[in-house]
């Protein structure tokens, strides 16, 4: 066998282990958020330390490559939308419902955020209607279906209630996307993006954050919740930027199937570090939300590999 051969292999073995580790850590975040939200820190308290350390983290990698942010009207105005879409009101749902739903059912609606993004693509016609991709969506809906349960109880302390705001997140998730895709200023990359959009966030975050009394404090002797932010912060960045960094290097189509690793994983590390046990109609849930999944995702296009 000659190194031509071994090369294309090593390549897509390579390719393989980036995705399950990036789907694996992105999981982990949703086991670590609950831990976080357990000592009842509110959202926006939380919220402002994931940007602040984002923002400082990423502008000394700024430095160090001596890249410049782009402060140009057009651009303060393209990281205010992705700080607001794509931090700023998901997180918000997100640690409120992470509080109240256990770390699997949380996995199974963030597995929803390429479900919403083809509605959204097909509401401003970027894509055009495809049977089996809708019929996924259909698989999604049935999904969320069967987590509610029979008995869904929809009032303010009910499960029904805390899945239905989960659901936010993967729709602006959803909305962040589409708008990436199409509004991205030339020559942005990843980490430029999330650091223009960290700084803008923090901006906006920390009067709101003051306001509303939902100040976490770091300035006391740190226990597993403190180390759990501080993680969970770096994993956020990580994370987006492994993302796109992942597609840039496989393409859209390969990249896209973490979805499914970040699903199961956030569910098997929900049982294993936190105990959690699932009814039949989750596992059930899961294998349609699976396979709705699987008839989402975009047609096969010539990849990097």
């Amino acid at each position: 066998m000659d190194s031509a051969t071994i090369k294309p292999k090593f390549a897509n073995w390579f390719a393989l282990a980036c995705l399950l580790l990036l789907g694996s850590v992105w999981g982990s975040t949703i086991v670590i958020t609950k831990h976080v939200v357990s000592t009842g820190h509110q959202a926006l308290g939380l919220i402002f330390w994931q940007l602040l350390l984002g923002a400082v983290l990423l502008s000394l990698i700024a430095g160090f490559k001596r890249a410049p942010l782009p402060m140009s009207w057009p651009h303060i105005r393209f990281y205010t939308i992705v700080a607001l879409i794509g931090t700023l009101i998901p997180n918000t749902f997100t640690y409120v419902a992470a509080a109240h739903l256990p770390a699997g059912l949380l996995s199974i609606g963030i597995a929803t955020v390429p479900m919403f993004a083809l509605i959204v693509a097909l509401v401003i016609k970027s894509e055009r209607f495809n049977g089996m991709r809708m019929l996924g969506i259909a698989l999604g809906a049935i999904a969320i279906l069967l987590v509610l349960g029979p008995k869904a109880d929809f009032s303010h302390q009910g499960v029904g209630f805390f899945m239905l705001l989960a659901l936010v997140a993967p729709f602006f998730y959803g909305v962040e996307g589409s708008y990436l895709a199409h509004n991205t200023p030339p020559n942005m990359d990843a980490l430029t993006t999330l650091q223009g959009a960290s700084i803008v966030g923090l901006i906006i975050c920390t009067p709101i954050t003051l306001a509303t009394h939902s100040w976490v404090d770091l300035a006391q002797t740190w226990s597993s919740v403190e180390w759990a932010i501080l993680v969970n912060s770096l994993l956020h960045v990580i994370t987006y930027t492994g993302y796109i960094w992942l597609v840039g290097k496989t393409g859209a189509v390969f990249a896209s199937q973490v979805a499914y690793i970040v699903t199961l994983s956030g569910v098997f590390l929900g049982i294993i570090i936190l105990g959690e046990r699932h009814g039949p109609l989750i596992w059930l849930a899961l294998g349609f939300m699976l396979a709705g999944l699987a008839l989402v995702q975009p047609k096969n296009n010539p990849t990097k590999r």
